[in-house]
């Protein structure tokens, strides 16, 4: 008779976990597929089609027209490619601001002795998210309106030389759709910050400042460096959503704010509809998200391994 070994008993105990491991994940992989992967791949096979007469659809043959027209760098006035650039640079904009507000808030609250105040600051970050965000989004461009409540607290106070002819021109424009975003998605920044920094060993600091480094240098060398996982995580919880908006560049920004989902519903939903177009706009729309997991992924993994 076979004796049993300590090694073969390890790799069975194995062996049994890899497979209950597999059976629990089974379910979550198959609605994954269902309802992601699947809606996925159709919606870069449409990209590849020529559209229908009434652009509702299509049909063969297979082209890349759609493809170089959201890539139309190489025409005298760009249309798609402009608005790829422009969702870009504002997700890029609204993502460096919640870091430069949510960076400092998240350890001024974290430093706070009292842990009551910690917790009351985190529930006023938190509470926004009790309101739907249609609802904060209305009632943002309800307050910047040319003339609501912050043009009226502007006129009282003399109009500061931003009121124009009485009235406050932030509506419909890029400005107005950052306002919008930071407003809506500081808290994904200040969050995962305010966890890391919570932990933050500040003896850290005092030995680099036994050392003979400056304040400055010590933030740069000690403190960035150990935070970094957090700065990471806000970064991508706050650029990824952003780059794919829709209802804030919709209802603060009009033309001028104008964003790669906005026109994509416009390919999809529009008097010009068009929906390979639409298909492949939204191809790059994912393939833009799924760089930046990449990053995070590569990056925010090899902090936290620090």
């Amino acid at each position: 008779m076979a004796s049993v070994t300590p090694t073969t008993n390890v790799q069975y105990m194995k062996d049994r976990d890899r497979r209950q491991g597999i059976f629990l994940s089974l379910p979550a992989v198959v609605w994954l597929g269902i309802f992601f992967m699947l809606p996925v791949l159709i919606v870069l096979a449409i990209s590849f089609l020529t559209p229908t007469t009434d652009g509702a659809g299509g049909q063969l043959p297979l082209t890349l027209n759609h493809y170089a027209d959201a890539f139309d760098f190489w025409k005298p006035r760009p249309i798609y490619s402009a608005v790829i650039l422009r969702s870009v640079w504002i997700s890029l904009l609204t993502t460096i601001i919640c870091l430069l507000l949510g960076y400092p808030l998240s350890f001024f609250i974290a430093t706070r002795k009292s842990q009551a105040f910690r917790q009351f600051a985190m529930f006023l970050i938190i509470m926004p998210f009790w309101t739907n965000f249609l609802v904060r989004t209305y009632a943002l461009k309800t307050i910047i309106a040319p003339e609501g409540p912050l043009a009226s607290i502007l006129t009282t106070l003399g109009g500061l030389g931003i009121l124009q002819d009485g009235k406050l021109n932030w509506l419909n424009t890029r400005e107005a759709v950052i306002l919008g975003l930071v407003y809506s998605y500081l808290p994904f920044m200040v969050l995962p910050i305010y966890a890391v920094v919570e932990k933050f060993d500040f003896r850290f600091v005092e030995a680099a400042n036994d050392l003979g480094a400056n304040d400055l240098k010590t933030f740069f060398r000690v403190v960035v460096p150990m935070t970094a996982p957090g700065l990471v995580a806000g970064f991508i919880l706050v650029f990824i959503p952003t780059i794919g908006a829709f209802v804030t560049p919709d209802l603060l920004g009009g033309t001028q704010g104008l964003m790669i989902s906005n026109l994509i519903q416009q390919n999809i939903r529009g008097s010009g509809a068009n929906y390979p177009r639409g298909s492949a706009l939204s191809a790059v729309l994912m393939i833009l998200v799924t760089v930046g997991v990449i990053i995070y992924l590569r990056y925010g993994s090899r902090e936290t391994a620090r």
